[in-house]
């Protein structure tokens, strides 16, 4: 089997949706998922890590149920594909400001107790990150290059500030989850086409 094969979507699906674009600006974490840096000074991530990394936070996840996972996005491009990826999987979403307190103060009226959180970028999201620490909860972040990785215990490389690289990263994790977990078959695809999560 290539290492093409074992990708989850074709590599040229990747390259398309600019997952591997990263920012100017690198942090030291971030530097081992750096495969090179282009001529205009932006740094370009591995494909081969931001696969495997997506492979096992789809893993992660699925350890989970629905109801137990909460997907925070401050940041506006995540959340189309942030919501279609919560009507596929039944997983709760905030997409736009998160509520402070409704991790660690039961009298409010959005109080939840998710088991996991994963947010879309670590710095925007990072009220919803710290009430997780709070209660003691593991957080999945998906970090560009220029993310710092403190507080988070499982980072995904990607460009999380397009709209066609995380509708394909929350394309990926709906599809990867609902396989995992049973839901779909193996080899099946999710009801909602790809094109529909990266906004084509």
């Amino acid at each position: 089997m290539t290492a093409e094969e074992q990708f989850l979507v074709p590599s040229k699906q990747y390259l398309k949706a600019g997952i591997h674009i990263g920012t100017k600006f690198k942090t030291k974490y971030m530097e081992q998922f750096i495969y090179k840096t282009r001529p205009d000074g932006l740094s370009v991530l591995n494909l081969q890590k931001i696969d495997e990394r997506l492979k096992i936070a789809g893993q992660f996840l699925s350890q989970y149920k629905p109801e137990e996972i909460l997907i925070v996005s401050r940041r506006e491009n995540g959340w189309r594909a942030a919501k279609l990826f919560g009507g596929e999987t039944g997983i709760t979403v905030f997409a736009g400001r998160y509520p402070p307190g409704i991790l660690t103060n039961p009298q409010l009226e959005g109080y939840t107790e998710p088991k996991l959180i994963l947010a879309t970028d670590s710095w925007p999201d990072r009220n919803a990150i710290t009430d997780a620490i709070k209660v003691g909860i593991p957080v999945i972040a998906l970090c560009d290059t220029n993310n710092q990785s403190n507080n988070i215990d499982f980072v995904v490389p990607c460009n999380n500030k397009g709209k066609k690289s995380l509708g394909l990263v929350f394309y990926i994790l709906a599809r990867e989850y609902l396989r995992n977990t049973g839901r779909i078959k193996p080899d099946e695809e999710l009801k909602i086409p790809i094109d529909e999560f990266v906004g084509e």
